[in-house]
């Protein structure tokens, strides 16, 4: 079956996202525009996934337990993972590789932790937009080593992609499933063989997906689409 979905979406939590994208307001905007499934991708944390998966189950969405690492290359790597618990544990070990920098709300905005009443119950104050000490191959398979998939995020954008910043795709790791920024251009090269994600990298609600990019999976569940993302797509 098709199922519609948005697999990169930022908190309040991301200092770079809008402080009313909380995860009610999120997953309120995503039954609306009729999605199906979302992943909330937050920059190097997962705190905001608890109460994402308490609102995600009352409005029958599936969430994707996820975030987006920057590497030390600082590539963005999305993480998807088989389960909730995964992505904390994960995120946990992440903020240890983190820079020792406290985040400063005036500059670099809000990291706000909330709860599944849209309640503020803490502030992160690691400053969670910074590069990792991991290269992107070490986070690659530190995240197959939690059981999740890892997939470069809009590699044909920006600073952070891994188009543009490392100026082609690695040798060393066949990645199955690439997200493309869908409003540029992208080398079809880099796209043989791969799955493509066509994500929205919304900061703000408004910017939420609409029921415009179709997965195609026998199962409306996380451990079908993680599948799928691991699969070498044919040629």
């Amino acid at each position: 079956m098709d199922y519609f979905a948005d697999l990169h979406i930022h908190s309040c939590l991301s200092p770079c996202g809008d402080d009313d994208s909380t995860p009610c307001n999120i997953c309120g905007m995503a039954k609306i525009k009729g999605l199906d499934i979302i992943a909330i991708t937050d920059h190097n944390t997962a705190r905001n996934l608890p109460a994402a998966q308490e609102v995600c189950d009352a409005y029958g969405l599936l969430l994707v337990p996820g975030m987006e690492i920057t590497t030390k290359e600082e590539v963005h790597l999305l993480g998807y993972f088989p389960e909730l618990q995964a992505a904390l544990e994960f995120g946990e070990m992440l903020r240890e590789h983190l820079p020792q920098k406290k985040n400063k709300p005036s500059f670099f905005g809000n990291q706000r932790v909330m709860n599944s009443d849209d309640e503020i119950i803490a502030e992160e104050d690691a400053l969670l937009i910074g590069a990792t000490d991991f290269s992107l191959s070490q986070a690659t398979r530190r995240v197959e080593a939690f059981g999740g998939v890892p997939v470069p995020a809009h590699i044909n954008r920006g600073s952070h992609g891994l188009l543009i910043n490392l100026g082609f795709m690695p040798q060393d790791y066949f990645y199955p499933t690439v997200e493309v920024w869908r409003h540029l251009p992208c080398d079809e090269g880099a796209l043989t063989g791969r799955h493509v994600l066509h994500s929205s990298d919304a900061h703000y609600l408004g910017d939420i997906q609409e029921k415009e990019h179709a997965l195609r999976l026998s199962h409306r569940t996380v451990g079908d689409l993680l599948a799928w993302m691991r699969s070498k797509k044919d040629i």
